[in-house]
């Protein structure tokens, strides 16, 4: 018993130390956005404010247009999530439900390009989009952040279709229900989770995606909100309290996000381990 309560304490030690080292840097982060430019670099640094101050904030909307870099985020990611939940659930229905021949080699593929580094190809698709003319636009980004995502989309989505019992596909079949109206009315609402981890997982992979961002949208008003905190440094000036500002300012959709939705995605993820 002695034993028993000793791992006990010792697992919810070890828990509580890797919660704090996790939490810190997101504490400190909000804590010093907040801080007087003065009191950012006091030496020693303070734990808590002296001086509250909204200057760092002001300045990423008023001094680096933040609200552009803002608006150019929502537009493209918004945009990215939207493709990748309606081609990823089409495909993935295809996949797991309907006899599409080379089902093996498809999702052996799908893997591979899950898994290739997107760094490789930024330089032949720099020149494919600039042959375009789509360099500093919206699509430079929603293109390829489609594309990126859509392999483990399409593998999550299949899991989540395995899971809904075969015979509905057959009543539906015996019913006159055609295979659009089997995917959209039956299929589809049963996957709700399947939906939701699919979005959620594409809505943080294209807000946070920086590479691309920074070559394909070297324009000012194209950058998103990566880009844009990345470059609120100069030559000769690294404005921490703005950085940090910025940088609270643009984990807080993704904090509402998951906070919001957060029994969809916990419930979403374990149905999809149950079977793959």
């Amino acid at each position: 018993m002695v034993e028993s309560r000793w791992r006990t304490g010792l697992g919810y030690a070890v828990l509580v130390l890797f919660l704090v080292l996790i939490l810190l840097p997101f504490y400190w982060m909000v804590v010093t956005s907040f801080k007087p430019t003065g009191e950012v670099a006091a030496y020693p640094p303070t734990a808590w404010p002296v001086h509250w101050t909204l200057e760092h904030y002001r300045n990423a909307f008023l001094r680096y247009g933040f609200g552009v870099y803002l608006r150019n985020s929502v537009i493209v990611t918004c945009l990215t999530t939207l493709f990748v939940v309606m081609l990823s659930s089409m495909a993935g229905f295809a996949i797991a439900r309907l006899p599409v021949r080379g089902k093996t080699p498809v999702l052996i593929f799908l893997l591979i390009i899950s898994m290739f580094p997107a760094i490789a190809i930024v330089t032949p698709l720099y020149m494919f989009m600039r042959a375009l003319g789509w360099l500093n636009s919206y699509q430079a980004l929603i293109v390829p952040y489609t594309a990126f995502n859509l392999p483990f989309a399409i593998w999550i989505m299949r899991n989540y279709f395995l899971q809904v019992p075969g015979v509905l596909l057959e009543a539906a079949k015996m019913d006159g229900a055609s295979v659009w109206q089997t995917f959209l009315r039956i299929f589809l609402p049963l996957t709700t989770p399947g939906i939701f981890t699919t979005a959620v997982f594409t809505f943080v992979a294209a807000w946070t995606e920086f590479f691309m961002a920074l070559v394909f949208n070297a324009s000012k008003t194209m950058r998103t909100i990566p880009v844009g905190i990345g470059l609120f440094s100069d030559q000769y000036n690294v404005p921490y309290g703005d950085i940090f500002a910025g940088s609270v300012l643009s984990i807080l959709p993704i904090v509402v996000l998951v906070a919001a939705f957060r029994k969809w995605i916990v419930s979403g993820l374990t149905a999809g381990a149950v079977k793959g």
